[in-house]
């Protein structure tokens, strides 16, 4: 007899000690629906609701319809409920993800009713969205003529971003990577979409792979964190209950194993100057084999994951290419492995083959040294035990990794449970198994499923596509008839009017939230005390950090002249990757791989509360166990005193490792290219900024990969000089965030490496503002744009306080969500208001329009000026601004975020006259920041990054790439 629990039966049930959770698996009876219920005493509770969704083109169905269903429902009959939870929730992650053939909607928050208000909007989205023709062409694709006359053009949100992602040929080499692994299954397409394949997309298809796909049977449900167990089941029962059983038939079938090697030549989207990638793939075992997969990842830590990895020193050695690309795939049924090189000569891309299997053939042969594997499992025993998953929940990463076994009709905790497959291997170690060497024949030497990808650059395939596009468009518009065209213009414009009508008040209050009642009225605090570490003094934070000790470095970076500034994040990575005077790097980074968890650099700069002054420290970033403390100081007293600056060949694929990476983040982080070029010519902060990692920064790493190998000597002094300025213990800090007993054991420790270092008295410096024309476009080969407009308001004489908060925020998930994305057809658009120095922006991302969506920034101050806000949109509006203020954080994380605060001297004090500023918000606020809007009208900036065919007159203009 099968005894059920609201309406489900308990399958299994263990503790996971690896998680210090107990893991309940259910089915639910009457659908068959699968649920994980994850309990523990993590606050921040994390559900998702996941379908197998596998694609059989390349439409972007699965991604379309993602975007779609969150486009209102039956109980939020609203034309995006979505946008109102991002308003008005405490939620510490909303969103949803399409993967090659699966589709998540997780929701987390660390209050218990905002978490159940989530849940309650997103299985009604799921399960009975608003599936009609409108949000087809909304969030895929329509036609769109300004009259009858043509011509024709495409609009639609997910068209849009995936012309984006078809610009990048950093994500052209990831999909085609994978889809060459996986010629004969679904893996082989585009999930996300094609451009050229998105408009065969019909409404019948699109309707229909919902009425497939999303049904309990074929659905995955999670949660993960403190609230009450039975109340998950409960909840979920009655949303499920009105379905009956079905047979779903979403198999991810196994892509069948090729004979022998293949290579594949393709192309993708650059200028002249750009070079060539290859990367040689694998098809491995399956994902839900625990042992081969954890061993796998271990080999990857091997191979390529740190910068002495024998793979990697290969590629970069062998002076082919500018970085290298690849590592192991593991969200998929089956495991794949990808190693090559970006930034090749032509000349030189045959070479990449061979390259890599002579040297997986000469470690296989020689063995793998011993240190490498102490430090390569040191480092994924650690990331598995401290489980830092930074902002992202840790529980919906474990919801993720579930899926990864789970979605294949295996044990959802395979993964999870890491002891016994690393005691295995631990074991097979100890007893000198060639672990690493069995499996580099197995899976590479031997393997013939191997495919080899030349990816070349094509400046003409830009215009080629457009050209394409154009002339389907043409042939479209050329066979409709006078009343085809006239219904083309009408269905723009009704999709228009629909878009920016507003909705019901009585449909929008259906939407559960929590009131401004609920709200928390103190500002949370972060423990924070100041204490003595031998000569300089520390913030130290006891946080339950499970038995690691996080420990910051801070040294006043205001002792760097402005012309050093380019140079800050080589030098650091220079520190720890170049060896020093008695270690070779390679010999250095297994040390620091096999006695800590991780060593990194990171700059900070931001203007100060009340002055004129500028934070701006150079921070190395160190964690490590409690017992090996000692071990972490003595290696970081070794790279700030001693690493080896003079390692011209090291420091040279460094800085094009660098160049190589800025050039592939232009166009996917174009935004941030942007708003940072924008910040720039306000605040030294800004200029500091742009200048270590914007487009600034850029040219500088071009320049300085001809400089190396012309002028050594002067490149040297220059990395000397930095750190004569820098590593200075009368400008330095230290940050610790730990248990308390760690943290007084630790002091002494990190004390003592303080009073090692040298002391001067170095002269700070003055930095000056960027003068850019107030008017530029950054030229790149890209389908789409990224539009940007700023303006420093205190220097305008406009002060705001904490509710500028809540109408930053509001423009952005109103406003600039209707005009710039829902009616402009932009991926997404952004306000982002420094209430420190008084910079306001307003950003766009994957747009393709551009003066429109400069329109639509100029017409916030008319629309706030006129805007009669309902009681409920201002209550949303502060929930939304009060959870941005408490957003859940890691130990690690809440230090760094206290000692941001101490830098920039915003007090607890201040803290909570924000928070009550914020919870005490009127409609009158709103109508007084049109001021702030208007200022940005009249007297901001512009900055914008596309294509320079589409720039306007009088724009000067900037080639970047």
């Amino acid at each position: 007899m099968t005894f059920t629990t609201h309406g489900f039966e308990l399958v299994s049930s263990e503790n996971v000690q690896e998680l210090r959770a107990e893991a309940r698996l259910y089915r639910h009876v009457k659908t068959g629906a699968r649920l994980l219920s994850m309990v523990c005493d993590d606050e921040n509770k994390v559900f998702g609701i996941s379908f197998r969704t596998p694609p059989k083109d390349s439409t972007g169905v699965a991604h379309i319809l993602e975007h779609s269903v969150l486009c209102g429902s039956r109980k939020y009959p609203v034309k995006e409920p979505f946008v109102e939870l991002l308003k008005g929730s405490l939620q510490t992650f909303l969103n949803a993800f399409t993967f090659p053939d699966k589709t998540c909607y997780p929701v987390a928050s660390a209050n218990v009713q905002d978490f159940y208000n989530l849940i309650d909007v997103y299985f009604d989205a799921v399960f009975h969205p608003r599936i009609n023709e409108h949000v087809l062409k909304q969030e895929g694709w329509h036609y769109e003529t300004e009259n009858e006359d043509g011509p024709l053009s495409y609009k639609g949100v997910v068209f849009n971003e995936m012309k984006g992602v078809y610009s990048s040929p950093d994500s052209v080499l990831g999909e085609r990577s994978q889809q060459v692994v996986f010629p004969d299954n679904t893996y082989g397409l585009d999930s996300g979409g094609n451009p050229a394949n998105i408009p065969d997309l019909t409404f019948e298809q699109f309707k229909a792979f919902h009425t497939r796909f999303y049904h309990p049977a074929n659905s995955w449900i999670y949660f993960w964190g403190d609230d009450d167990p039975e109340k998950r089941l409960e909840l979920v029962d009655g949303y499920l209950s009105e379905f009956s059983a079905l047979e779903v038939d979403s198999t991810v079938h196994l892509q069948p194993r090729l004979n022998e090697p293949r290579t594949v030549h393709d192309s993708f989207v650059a200028e002249d100057n750009a070079k060539s990638m290859v990367t040689i793939n694998w098809l491995l075992p399956e994902t839900v084999e625990a042992d081969a997969n954890l061993r796998l990842q271990v080999l990857d830590e091997i191979l390529l994951g740190m910068p002495s990895s024998p793979l990697r020193k290969a590629l970069i050695d062998s002076g082919l290419g500018e970085d290298i690309t690849g590592g192991l795939e593991c969200d998929l049924r089956q495991l794949f492995y990808s190693a090559g090189l970006k930034g090749l000569d032509a000349a030189n891309v045959d070479e990449v083959q061979p390259l890599i299997l002579d040297e997986l053939a000469a470690i296989a042969e020689k063995g793998v040294d011993k240190d490498m594997i102490e430090a390569a499992l040191n480092s994924i025993e650690f990331d598995l035990r401290e489980m830092n998953t930074g902002r992202f929940p840790r529980g919906l990463e474990l919801m993720v990794k579930s899926l990864t076994t789970w979605l294949y009709d295996a044990d959802p905790l395979a993964l999870l449970r890491y002891e016994k497959p690393l005691a295995a291997l631990k074991s097979d170690l100890e007893a000198g198994v060639p672990v690493f060497e069995d499996l580099i024949r197995e899976h590479f030497l031997n393997n013939p499923h191997r495919v080899t990808l030349i990816l070349e650059p094509d400046k003409e395939l830009l215009k080629r596509r457009e050209d394409a596009e154009k002339e389907r468009l043409r042939k479209v518009f050329d066979n409709m008839s006078d009343a085809e065209r006239r219904e083309v213009a009408e269905e723009a414009a009704m999709l228009d009017e629909m878009q920016s009508r507003p909705d019901d008040p009585g449909d929008l209050a259906r939407i559960p939230r929590l009131g401004v009642e609920d709200l928390p009225r103190e500002n949370q605090t972060i423990p924070a005390r100041d204490q003595a570490a031998g000569p300089v003094e520390a913030l130290v934070h006891d946080l339950p950090a499970a038995g690691i000790v996080y420990a910051d470095l801070g040294f006043d970076m205001r002792v760097l002249p402005a012309e050093l500034l380019p140079w800050v994040n080589l030098f650091g990575r220079a520190l720890l990757e170049t060896g020093t005077d008695t270690l070779d790097f390679v010999t250095l980074d297994r040390r620091i791989a096999a006695k800590t968890g991780g060593i990194d650099t990171q700059a900070f700069q931001s203007s100060i509360c009340e002055s004129d002054d500028v934070a701006a420290w150079f921070f190395v970033r160190a964690k490590s166990t409690r017992d090996k403390v000692e071990d972490m100081a003595a290696i970081l007293q070794d790279v700030l005193l001693h690493a080896n600056l003079g390692n011209r060949d090291r420091f040279r694929q460094m800085v094009l490792e660098e160049k190589a990476r800025a050039e592939q983040q232009v166009i996917p982080s174009g935004h941030m290219f942007v708003a940072s070029r924008l910040g720039a010519r306000f605040t030294p902060a800004g200029f500091a900024s742009e200048r270590i990692n914007g487009v600034d920064n850029l040219f500088f790493l071009r320049d300085l990969a001809k400089q190396i190998d012309t002028d050594w000597d002067a490149v040297q002094a220059k990395l000397e000089s930095i750190r004569d300025l820098l590593v200075n213990r009368n400008r330095m800090l230290l940050n610790v965030t730990a248990e308390d007993a760690d943290i007084n054991s630790a002091l002494p420790v990190l004390g003592d490496l303080a009073a090692g270092l040298p002391a001067s008295d170095s002269p700070i410096q003055t930095w000056t503002p960027f003068v850019y024309s107030t008017c530029e476009g950054l030229a790149i080969p890209a389908q789409v744009n990224y539009v940007g407009k700023a303006v420093n308001l205190k220097a305008n004489g406009i002060s705001l306080n904490g509710s500028a908060m809540v109408v930053s925020r509001y423009l952005r998930t109103a406003y600039l969500w209707e005009r710039v994305r829902v009616r402009g057809g932009a991926y997404g658009a952004f306000t982002m208001y420094d209430d420190i120095s008084g910079v306001f922006r307003m950003i766009s991302y994957r747009d393709p329009n551009l003066q429109r969506t400069l329109d639509a920034y100029n017409g916030a101050a008319d629309y706030l000026a006129s805007l009669d806000l309902h009681a409920d949109e201002l209550a949303k509006a502060i929930v939304g601004s009060t959870g941005d203020m408490d957003k859940y954080q890691l130990p690690d994380a809440k230090g760094y975020t206290s000692l941001a605060r101490k830098l920039t001297n915003r007090t607890e004090a201040s803290l909570q006259t924000m928070r009550e500023q914020i919870m005490a918000t009127t409609a009158s606020d709103f109508r007084d920041f049109a001021e702030a809007c208007r200022c940005l009208a009249e007297k901001g900036e512009v900055c914008v990054l596309g294509s320079k065919d589409g720039f306007t007159d009088g724009m000067k203009v900037l080639e970047v790439m």
